[in-house]
């Protein structure tokens, strides 16, 4: 893929940009819309062959593959009059918007493509669920940390509700970090030994031979420390709690 468009340049088009300019090598044109204007004048200024277009309609015209990044409740008024020719692929990251909504507001019959790229593709360490399977949008994700393709809509609904874990688990450290400072800790210190404790965690989960419930069993000792705190805190009630709280995101999401 040559010639790739952007439409909507906030924090996940920021991160495709960044994650094709990883590491060097030669790397595809990018388009970028003037939506995002600051993000997207930065990314054209540090980046050679990244470049702002005039309007959303020049980011299609100019690209063989395009990514829609703008936000949900943003689509129509962005999106409203575009041209995207049946050569083109679409590559669309809003979550809860149907592949038919999306070709319906478009009118085109080019491979219209779902995907949830995370911001950690910026260093080419995430995997992306794509539906349908594309072959040119799995090559693009499998350079961007790798691609996982789902059988369908239903299956990528799943897994868009599990990115809405990400900031309660950013909380739960913010409150470990509070909870600490409130025993006397330095706040800066009970934040680096936080940060310290879970990027631990973070790379132990690069270890795929073993399940997650091994890991979990693996830092614990019975009647330890970590024992303790997954049963009185994390009791039955707190997990199915959260399962109810994904089961009311998913229903919003189909």
């Amino acid at each position: 893929m040559k010639r790739i468009g952007i439409i909507g340049v906030g924090e996940i088009g920021r991160a495709i940009v960044m994650g094709l300019r990883h590491g060097g090598g030669t790397s595809p044109e990018v388009f970028l819309s003037p939506r995002g204007a600051r993000t997207a004048a930065e990314l054209s200024e540090r980046y050679e062959g990244v470049q702002v277009c005039a309007d959303n309609q020049e980011v299609v015209d100019r690209s063989e593959l395009v990514v829609i990044a703008v936000r949900r409740q943003d689509r129509h008024e962005a999106l409203a009059g575009l041209k995207v020719d049946d050569d083109k692929i679409v590559i669309h990251v809003m979550a809860g918007v149907a592949t038919d909504d999306l070709r319906q507001t478009l009118a085109t019959g080019a491979p219209v493509v779902r995907a949830i790229p995370l911001p950690a593709i910026r260093e080419r360490r995430s995997v992306t669920v794509t539906h349908p399977s594309h072959p040119e949008v799995n090559s693009l994700f499998a350079e961007l940390g790798g691609a996982l393709s789902v059988a369908d809509e239903a299956a990528f609904n799943v897994f868009s509700a599990l990115t809405g874990t990400l900031t309660a688990h950013y909380t739960y450290l913010a409150t470990l970090t509070s909870w600490a400072a409130g025993q006397g800790i330095a706040s800066d210190d009970a934040d680096r030994y936080v940060r310290s404790l879970f990027q631990g965690v973070g790379r132990a989960l690069s270890d795929e031979t073993r399940s997650l419930h091994q890991l979990a069993a693996g830092h614990e000792t019975p009647g330890g420390n970590n024992e303790r705190i997954r049963t009185t805190w994390f009791d039955p009630a707190n997990a199915e709690a959260l399962k109810k709280a994904l089961d009311g995101l998913l229903d919003d999401l189909k």
